[in-house]
């Protein structure tokens, strides 16, 4: 059984709940309790508060429970892991996730016994809570905002920018907030789409006229599909009047204005549009019934009807999912670019040979969605290409082989490097031992009664030595991240070797499916120029093949 134990204080101290005492008594109770003499990971965090979990042993231990390297956590208190009830719990959903029981020794809460479970229940109930109450109070903020119809702040939809203006409240104090300001030849844009989308009434065509012409996202990129549905579907753009009160109301939004104030002279601002991850940024729509929507202090651009009728159109298509190819052969899908404009290649599906073998074609996406007015890169035979990978895969696979000698080559790299960080760690771990050794004589030389101007500069002394050995606690931790990462490198050139000693011997016998996963795992790119191919193998250098030149009319 393998025991870590993990300890934090706030600031450096000698005494009382100090980290060297949480060790000694997490091992006594190990010790005594669990059967374990030796076999201990020790992760000790010293100067960082418990209120922020960005803690580098901290991290390093919960990046090691996932590799499951430990059987059972022990700590001397619950709140040496996090002060936060949301943390604490998110901690110990990670433990159960690894099968690893939890133990604090002040508290006698052990994860391995019934009533120790039930304590994480309730801990868990607690986050809960915490999570809902944080939440109904964020939701109350935005009700109060919304009355303002100011812009919150974030990235800024297509046709306008944030201004701050300045205003006095009902007593007479001076505040700021922040208004969206038109950008009108962004507008002239979002207005053209929404003539479009009305126009082909299909997201697919209106991105290939947006792509034929040439017209891009305020970040200058193409515009794709999901950038030109966000646009059609946001109502910032609408102008807020009856028709639009009325279908807001009649379709589930939560409208936190009165219909008097639909005048037709505004526009929309919605908030809590979508759900947002653990680090602020949004991910997915929520359903507008959770939208708050209220008239904004900027003016619509497009009128109710429009914007409505684009709604419709939204979900009359919703239902119609993305034609995708369907083929039964094609195995280097996700794998083939073009090496013109950097595309993805998708399988195209010709007629049957007089053997009755279907043919196809890698034709390149953005020739196909701009109609060759921005790529005009010629397809290639899919089925000789494919031959052609697996042949060219399989001639790797001799011993003499140049990807052989380069494997063989990173791998006497890696260990040459690994050798050297192996060095550094031992050289950090012994000088942190030193360090942490003459801290100690320090800290008992100050016990015994110095005179003030010795203790002040045993103390210094002390705290110079702390930041030492701080300094290359972190070292030490990124040293062994680096010895992870190359490690994980080794075993990846491992796997990758091994994988190509079998592949002649099995690539004949598996179904496609199993073949385009094979091919995946091994080669990073192939690159299609018009006329020669150029395969990229993972952590190798690239392999080059002449391909027949062709073009589906």
């Amino acid at each position: 059984m393998k025991i870590a134990i993990y300890s934090r204080k706030s600031r450096f101290t000698g005494k009382g709940e100090s980290t060297e005492n949480q060790i000694a008594l997490c091992k006594e109770y190990a010790e005594k309790h669990l059967n374990a003499i030796e076999n201990f990971l020790i992760y000790e965090d010293e100067g960082f508060s418990g209120g922020n979990i960005e803690r580098p042993q901290f991290q390093l231990l919960l990046k090691d429970a996932k590799q499951k390297k430990f059987d059972v956590l022990i700590c001397y208190r619950l709140d040496r892991l996090s002060r936060s009830v949301g943390d604490f719990s998110s901690t110990m959903e990670d433990l159960q996730k690894n099968n690893i029981s939890f133990v604090s020794i002040r508290e006698q809460f052990d994860t391995s016994t019934p009533m120790g479970r039930a304590m994480m229940y309730i801990a868990s109930v607690f986050a809960q809570l915490e999570r809902e109450t944080a939440a109904e109070r964020i939701r109350d903020n935005m009700l109060q905002l919304a009355k303002t119809g100011r812009w919150l702040g974030g990235v800024t939809p297509t046709g306008y920018c944030s201004d701050q203006i300045v205003y006095s409240d009902t007593s007479g104090k001076e505040r700021k907030m922040f208004k969206l300001t038109p950008v009108l030849e962004e507008l002239e844009i979002v207005q053209l789409i929404f003539e479009k989308y009305i126009e082909l009434k299909s997201l697919t065509k209106v991105e290939q006229f947006c792509i034929m012409n040439n017209i891009r996202s305020k970040n200058n990129v193409d515009l794709a599909r999901y950038s030109i549905r966000s646009i059609l579907s946001n109502p910032v753009y609408a102008v807020a009047d009856k028709t639009l009160y009325e279908f807001m109301k009649e379709n589930g939004y939560e409208v936190y204005a009165n219909q008097s104030e639909f005048t037709g002279e505004f526009g929309i601002m919605a908030y809590n549009k979508t759900h947002q991850d653990k680090k602020g940024s949004s991910s997915r729509f929520r359903d507008v019934s959770e939208w708050i929507v209220a008239i904004g202090a900027h003016q619509g651009i497009i009128p109710s009807e429009k914007w409505i009728k684009a709604q419709r159109l939204l979900v009359r298509n919703k239902s119609k999912t993305f034609r995708k190819v369907k083929n039964n052969t094609c195995l280097l899908s996700g794998v083939i670019r073009c090496g013109n404009c950097g595309s993805y290649m998708r399988p195209k599906m010709g007629k049957e040979n007089k053997e009755g073998v279907q043919l196809f074609y890698y034709m390149c996406e953005m020739k196909e969605k701009s109609k060759r007015t921005r790529c005009d890169i010629s397809n290639v035979k899919g089925n000789d290409l494919d031959v052609m990978v697996i042949d060219e895969i399989k001639k790797m696979t001799m011993s003499d082989s140049d990807i052989n000698g380069n494997i063989q080559a990173d791998k006497l790299k890696l260990i040459t490097s690994e050798n050297a960080i192996l060095n550094e760690i031992s050289m950090l771990e012994a000088n942190i031992k030193d360090n942490e050794q003459a801290i100690n004589n320090l800290v008992s030389s100050l016990s015994q009664g110095q005179t003030s101007s010795a203790a002040k500069y045993i103390i210094k002394q002390i705290e110079e030595l702390d930041q030492q050995t701080s300094k290359m606690k972190e070292g030490l931790l990124k040293s062994r991240e680096s010895l992870e990462k190359n490690q994980s490198q080794n075993s990846s050139l491992d796997v990758m070797k091994d994988m190509l000693s079998s592949f002649d011997d099995t690539i004949d016998m598996i179904d496609v499916e199993a073949k385009r996963t094979f091919i995946k795992s091994i080669v990073e790119k192939i690159v299609w120029d018009g006329k020669n191919a150029e395969m990229v193998m993972f952590g190798a250098n690239s392999e080059k093949k002449q391909m027949p030149p062709t073009e589906m009319e």
